[in-house]
């Protein structure tokens, strides 16, 4: 394991888990470069010890020139598209930015030779898993273009890393996020993407008084009461197993996940409960693209990284997000410039 300070560059750090990650980056000792073309991101949100530079992660000869100024020994890959009906309505925007913008990154780096690519992966290259929780061994069978985007990039790190005669070969983590919640536990960073549509954001959005409801796509599931169910990760958890992928000298692909799963009402009601406010929902149909089940079994990474969540409860995830949305209730006007904030229950988050 390495324990030596590291030149990382970041794509995504203005993002959401990016931001996060790149803060334990920096407190971990490490030289961090973040890339984004704030799409998605905000610049308050990077860490000020990091050197930042606006522009996309898949521009070839951007990435180039600036991959090949200096020496990175890693490469965390955070920016792509991420909403699943989004994927569904328009795929080419997300083959376009998650998987022709990922090959160039890709091809860049084996060009300069950094030696190890992490990859901000998904669950949802699970689609509808036969058993539940899903762990690595599971077949792969997305069920929406957001998921085909995803294991199409792990595909293309899988082969780049196993080409033979190569001197210049890309070691490569391939993280599969299970559902990303919560905020920083000092109050700095939080969900702050306007059209994100993650359900706990969305129902403390609606707490605040920013939403008039949160929208439940589909209560005629083969759950127990009717909604998907999701497996909740606390944000700072995931950040750290980005350290650890970094530090563990591993190649392939780990789960992330706490390994239980909860309902889109059992969520709200939890939110109802941290809040102490009422959270009205409207019941809309299923959304295309949606899989009834996501559990992790993560394990793997548990005994090969070193990773232990200390957040895991919901619970927990819930009063970290809530905190934040009390304390930041206007965070959201600087980002988005060519996609306003729809605060309508239409535009709520169903997980």
């Amino acid at each position: 394991m390495s324990t030596k300070p590291l030149s990382i560059l970041v794509t995504g750090g203005a993002g959401y888990i990016g931001s996060h990650t790149t803060r334990q980056l920096v407190a971990a000792g490490h030289q961090v470069t973040v890339v984004d073309n704030l799409y998605s991101g905000h610049k308050w949100a990077v860490a000020p010890e990091a050197e930042f530079h606006e522009c996309d992660a898949g521009d070839a000869k951007a990435m180039r020139a600036l991959m090949g100024s200096r020496r990175f020994d890693a490469v965390i890959h955070f920016a792509g598209h991420i909403v699943v009906p989004e994927s569904v309505s328009d795929p080419g925007k997300y083959y376009q930015n998650n998987v022709v913008g990922s090959l160039n990154l890709i091809e860049c780096c084996q060009q300069t030779g950094v030696g190890l690519f992490v990859f901000s992966s998904s669950a949802a290259i699970y689609g509808n898993p036969a058993e539940i929780p899903v762990n690595e061994s599971a077949l792969t069978h997305p069920i929406n273009p957001y998921g085909r985007t995803k294991l199409i990039t792990e595909w293309t790190l899988k082969d780049f890393a196993e080409r033979t005669g190569s001197d210049t070969g890309l070691r490569y983590v391939a993280l599969r996020y299970f559902n990303v919640a919560g905020a920083s536990l000092d109050g700095t960073l939080g969900q702050a993407t306007p059209e994100a549509t993650h359900l706990i954001k969305v129902a403390c959005e609606t707490a605040c008084g920013k939403r008039d409801a949160v929208s439940v796509f589909g209560t005629d599931y083969d759950t127990t009461d009717g909604t998907c169910i999701r497996d909740y990760i606390h944000i700072a958890d995931l950040a750290q197993a980005h350290i650890l992928a970094l530090e563990s000298g591993k190649c392939g692909f780990y789960n992330l996940g706490n390994g239980e799963g909860y309902s889109v009402r059992q969520v709200i009601e939890t939110c109802e409960r941290v809040s102490g406010k009422p959270i009205p929902a409207i019941e809309e149909p299923r959304r295309p693209g949606d899989p009834p089940r996501l559990v992790a079994g993560a394990q793997k990474a548990i005994d090969e990284l070193g990773w232990k969540p200390q957040f895991a409860s919901l619970d927990q995830i819930v009063e970290s997000a809530w905190r934040w949305h009390q304390a930041n209730p206007n965070r959201y006007p600087d980002c988005y410039p060519c996609h306003p904030v729809r605060l309508t229950s239409q535009n709520a988050g169903g997980w």
